[in-house]
């Protein structure tokens, strides 16, 4: 897992490593999601251009990395906790398994009602 940075030096620390070399940088921080392909390129500019293109093609399903991938390992810990704003009513707590089965569920309604990819 990529350190957390704890403090301003820290990220400062990180933010020249991340200016000095990039590619470098980008990757190690890449490298910890889950990617169906990986990439060809991290990065390729042409700032003269304006032009940047991160992690050619590559592609990734962002919810894999979001909530599938901790189902084993933290799947019995909150994902989500909501707090309301008034006292008197009850606050909910979702699980990363919890949050999955209403993602699942949700999911099947949009595909029910003809929503497709893209």
């Amino acid at each position: 897992m990529f350190n957390k940075i704890e403090n301003l030096s820290e990220y400062f620390l990180a933010y020249e490593k991340s200016v000095a070399n990039p590619e470098v940088f980008w990757e190690r921080v890449a490298n910890q999601f889950y990617w169906r392909k990986k990439w060809d390129k991290v990065v390729e500019y042409d700032f003269e251009k304006a032009h940047v293109e991160w992690f050619q093609n590559a592609k990734l399903n962002i919810t894999e990395n979001i909530l599938e991938r901790h189902l084993y390992t933290i799947g019995d810990k909150p994902a989500i906790i909501w707090e309301p704003n008034d006292p008197k009513e009850e606050g909910v707590t979702l699980t990363y398994h919890q949050l999955f089965e209403k993602v699942c569920q949700f999911s099947n309604v949009l595909k029910n009602n003809g929503i497709e990819k893209g």
